[in-house]
């Protein structure tokens, strides 16, 4: 994104580009061919939804053309991990190469094995305890259960995000907010669930046969196929 005269705008293709991604359909697609793909323009060009989708789509009044949109159809349909999976930005990650993130980002550990060592919070294990319980939750859902209220915890965004970086969680889905009459009102909220719920437990732990240093060399390998001008070092910055 750049600002030109005070407004964001996406540094995205024009409409008749035909090497443009035009629907949620075409992106999954492209995702599962890359393995990993951020939402966001970052020091990898072309590396983003928003290189290689239209400019004009974003936050439009059209969701069959907003990548924005897509980004909750695809959570929705299970086949894809969205969430803040690249330097806690926005992203995804395929079925395929999930395992691999795993354990990389993971570093051998489950997460009662990573908090038993000190090396998770007291908060992030709260919003893990919560999740164990349910198939998935909207974030103020979430934030409630896990004590994270008016006058309670503090950090909840932070412990959030951490989470889904290790990828112990994951976006699921989005759900609009329902009042007192079960009518559905304002923006769509994230979900999130244990990523094991997923996948499945065995499938994503079975990446824990892999060195995390050899995992991590695989994806930055295997992106340097795709991104031949990008360095070893940059992409590794990337997917940190």
């Amino acid at each position: 994104m750049v600002t030109i005269d005070g407004k964001w705008m996406m540094e995205g293709l024009e409409y008749d580009d035909d090497k443009r991604i035009k629907s949620s359909d075409d992106l999954t697609e492209y995702i599962n061919k890359v393995g990993f793909l951020p939402l966001f323009k970052n020091n990898i060009t072309g590396f983003s939804v928003e290189e290689i989708t239209s400019k004009y789509g974003w936050w439009s009044d059209k969701p069959e053309e907003d990548p924005w949109a897509w980004r909750e159809v695809i959570a929705t349909e299970g086949i894809v991990a969205y969430g803040k999976l690249f330097s806690g930005k926005a992203g995804f990650v395929s079925k395929e190469w999930y395992p691999l993130f795993a354990s990389y980002r993971r570093d051998g550990y489950d997460f009662d094995s990573r908090y038993e060592d000190g090396l998770a919070s007291r908060k992030s294990k709260n919003i893990i305890d919560v999740l164990s319980n349910y198939e998935s939750l909207p974030s103020y859902e979430l934030k409630a259960l896990a004590g994270f209220s008016k006058g309670g915890e503090k950090g909840f965004d932070g412990a959030l995000n951490s989470l889904q970086m290790l990828t112990y969680i994951t976006v699921r889905d989005f759900r609009k907010k329902r009042n007192k009459k079960n009518e559905e009102y304002g923006w769509s909220v994230a979900s999130y669930s244990l990523s094991e719920n997923l996948f499945g437990e065995d499938y994503i732990r079975s990446g824990y046969k892999v060195d995390p240093k050899v995992a991590k060399d695989k994806i930055i390998r295997h992106l340097l196929g795709f991104y031949p001008d990008a360095t070893y070092d940059e992409i590794e910055r990337c997917i940190r």
